[in-house]
């Protein structure tokens, strides 16, 4: 699939519907190469580009994370709202204004799915959905497949979509109505049936993407020890690092259990091992003698003796080598966060190249190292800000008018001329 939109309103500090736009821009970069590189053009209609990577910045608490947060909850009410009855509860207002603390908050993502458009979205609060409509572009029209008004199908695509008018027919002969409720979708309602194969694929597409924190978490230090059992994803993972100037020769998983673990290891990570038996990640480097010359690879306990950023590098391997290989998305929020700058560069030209064929990423950052004509165009930039009554806007740097494509990107946003950045008081003052 090729993302081309997102966007969400209603939801923790963002008031108004704002968008997330992954079409490029009709503008040109300094740099040939640029262009030519950092977008990808797939078989469509509308013959529309894709940009192969999104970077976003704002001041802390300017509500990054909040963007991430839309997505993870939007993705999340879709897979879990028909067996999870309280999945509605992720979704938080606006909570600042009067004027939005009784509305609906909306989501809706514009994505391609082999050379059609969709667009599918919904309203909802914490407690029930209000409104639900999927639409289609298979040609030059775009086509409403069905659009949902509280608990009623008020219009439906028999020809387009003959799998959401079965459901509704089901529906209508059910006097409990089961197969529906006020607090589930009816694409997820639909998509646990047999016969609706474009339900479950249109799911599919949206549940494809990979959302992480570049901060990490237990679940992405598994995922990626699990990895090493495939032979072309170790290789990849270990070329990873050592291309990342870790200095390690080799990662192996071993089972091991409590009274196996060596006497320096932590209780906190000692207790992962208490139940059960579980694997030990071990990392080789090299060793070398009193003439420097290699004698034998040195064994160390991964989780103790590799730095935070290595372990990052190795949590975000396989999620990398995943994107790129299916050409799926993949939303890293605290990029930069324990990675040195020409490292975040490094990962963000890998996916800004002519090898990579249709992944695409989506960043959160302070790294204004990548803020450069010779990496991103300027569509590619994003910026978050919030306005003096709390509400969260982003915005992209193509909106902005008369900047020359050789401009200092980096220079101007920190010198202010693009906002987004903090306004700090004096902290001598706090010393007096």
């Amino acid at each position: 699939m090729e993302l081309q939109e997102f966007s969400f309103g209603n939801f923790r500090s963002f008031k108004e519907i704002n968008t997330l736009n992954l079409a490029t821009a009709k503008l040109k970069s300094k740099y040939k190469s640029v262009d030519e590189n950092n977008i990808f053009s797939t078989d469509n209609s509308e013959n529309i580009s894709f940009l192969k990577s999104k970077v976003i910045y704002g001041a802390n608490a300017s509500g990054k994370s909040n963007i991430i947060k839309a997505l993870v909850t939007f993705i999340r009410i879709i897979k879990s709202s028909v067996k999870d009855e309280k999945v509605l509860s992720m979704v938080d207002s606006f909570r600042l204004s009067t004027e939005t603390e009784n509305e609906p908050s909306f989501f809706q993502i514009i994505f391609w799915d082999k050379k059609t458009k969709y667009r599918y979205g919904f309203e909802l609060n914490d407690e029930n959905i209000i409104s639900e409509w999927l639409y289609g572009k298979p040609t030059k029209k775009e086509i409403p497949y069905f659009i949902r008004d509280a608990n009623e199908i008020i219009e439906i695509d028999k020809t387009n979509f003959p799998e959401g008018d079965k459901l509704n027919i089901l529906m209508s002969d059910d006097t409990e109505n089961d197969l529906f409720r006020n607090n589930s979708l009816f694409l997820s309602s639909l998509s646990s049936f047999g016969f609706a194969k474009l339900s479950k694929r249109i799911i599919e597409c949206i549940s494809s993407f990979t959302i992480i924190s570049g901060l990490g978490h237990q679940g992405m230090y598994n995922f990626a020890g699990d990895s090493l059992d495939d032979e072309d994803k170790k290789q990849y993972i270990l070329d990873f690092l050592k291309k990342g100037d870790i200095g390690i020769e080799d990662l192996n998983a071993v089972e091991i259990s409590n009274k196996d673990l060596p006497d320096d290891v932590e209780s906190e990570i000692r207790k992962d091992f208490e139940s059960k038996k579980r694997k030990l990640l071990l990392s080789s480097r090299k060793k070398y003698n009193e003439q420097n010359k290699f004698v034998e690879n040195e064994t160390f306990a991964f989780r103790i003796h590799e730095s935070e950023g290595t372990q990052k590098l190795f949590e975000l391997s396989p999620f990398i080598y995943k994107a790129l290989k299916e050409k799926n998305i993949i939303v890293i929020d605290e990029f930069d966060a324990r990675f040195h700058p020409l490292l975040t560069r490094k990962i963000l030209e890998l996916f800004n190249s002519e090898e990579n064929l249709g992944a695409q990423l989506i960043v959160t950052t302070h790294d204004t190292n990548l803020l450069s004509s010779k990496l991103l165009r300027r569509d590619q930039i994003e910026f978050v800000e919030k306005d003096k009554y709390g509400a969260s806007h982003l915005y992209s740097l193509a909106e902005f008018k008369g900047i020359r494509n050789d401009a200092s990107f980096e220079k101007d946003y920190i010198n202010g001329k693009y906002g987004a950045i903090p306004f700090l008081g004096n902290f001598k003052n706090i010393i007096e």
